[in-house]
Parts: C-alpha cells; structure tokens; sequence
C-alpha cells in the first residue's frame, strides 16, 4: 500500500501542477512550496533565505550564507535559539528530515528536493519522474514569465535542469534521470489530467502485484 508518492520533473514540464492534481485526487497533503517554509520556520530564517538554497548546491550561495551569519545585525530579525550557519548542506539536511518525518506520518505527494532517494528504501513509496519535449516547456515557461526572451527562457531551462541534477548527484551520488529512482517516468504532453490518471493506475496494478506476489 502505498502511502507516499515523489515527483521529480524536468524544469518548464508542470510536474508541480501534476503533482497538486494528483494531492487533490488522493486528497493528501502536497509538500512543494511549503518545504522551502518548513525549513525556514526550523532554521528560524527568512523564507527568502531558505529559498536561494532549495535544490541548489550552489558554492556561491554558500560564501554568502556565511557573510550574512557573520554580519553582527544579520540575525536580528531571528527569534530564539538558531542555527551557527546556514547553507546549502544545512539546507539539504534539513530537507532530508522534514522529508522523512512526512513520509513516516504518509498520505503526502512530495514535489523535487530528492525525495526519490530519500524514500528510496521504502515500500510504501512510488516515484514518478515528469518530463516534456523541448519545445512545449519552452512555451510553458515563456507564457509563466512574458518578460523573458526566448533566448533567456532556453538558458534558463538548462540552467534550472543543470541545478537539480546537480542537486541529486551532490547530496545523493545518484543521476537525476536514473530510471532505476522510478517507477514512472512520463511525458506531460500527454495532458495534465490524463498524467494523473496514468499516475493513479500505476499506483494501483503495482499495489496490487505487490500484495498478489505477496501471498
């Protein structure tokens, strides 16, 4: 029985909209945004702070979290006891954590962040990873954002895809599109509603080949 399902998705694909459908279908809980403001609420920072290091494991985010810890008034607005410093490896462990608590309490759709190798070990969890030809993400992104060029919204899709994968391979040692993270892994060009009926289905033959081979 499956209690959790993660989300991984190509930058511009709208696994982030699938993945609210199919929260609001289940009627579980959706953690996408709302991790970025959990992490900030236990690392008592801004969510703003907490934001510049979400799937980025960027260095230079980092030099800059350790100037802001160390201004004498950086920490003014903080209430109650905080963390030395914050970056990009807090960040991760942090995530990490809330990721495993909500997985233990179930009935939750866990967008990005490497969830799917977080709960990789565990049974009650599917993973689906969402990806999109070129062209449609492309388009997805310019009607999100009318300000970009077209030339700003292609460096910005392999910019965001570059981050992530990064992401995955420096707190997990493990290739973002490694299919062997999945047990889905699906083109959104097929229609958002119709993503998440095939989400569903596949969620309930694997449930159902599990608990036949079981017996």
């Amino acid at each position: 029985m499956f209690r959790v399902v993660t989300v991984a998705r190509e930058y511009g694909s709208g696994g982030g909209r699938i993945a609210q459908l199919l929260a609001g279908r289940l009627g579980w809980k959706l953690l996408d945004r709302c991790l970025v403001e959990k992490i900030a609420e236990t690392a008592r920072i801004e969510p703003q702070v907490a934001e510049q290091f979400d799937e980025r494991p960027d260095p230079w985010f980092d030099r800059l979290a350790n100037l802001l810890w160390q201004y004498p008034g950086g920490r003014g607005y903080i209430a109650g006891p905080v963390l030395d410093r914050f970056d990009a490896d807090v960040a991760a462990d942090l995530t990490r954590r809330i990721i495993e608590e909500a997985a233990d309490i179930g009935d939750c759709v866990i967008v990005g962040r490497g969830s799917q190798c977080i709960l990789h070990q565990r049974n009650d969890a599917f993973h689906v990873f969402i990806y999109a030809p070129r062209g449609e993400r492309l388009n997805r992104l310019l009607r999100r954002d009318p300000r970009l060029s077209k030339v700003e919204a292609e460096k910005k899709l392999d910019t965001e895809d570059a981050t992530r994968a990064a992401y995955v391979r420096a707190h997990f040692g493990d290739d973002w599109q490694n299919r062997h993270l999945y047990h889905l892994m699906m083109s959104s060009s097929l229609g958002e509603k119709e993503a998440v009926s095939i989400i569903l289905s596949a969620l309930r033959c694997t449930a159902l080949n599990a608990a036949t081979s079981g017996r």
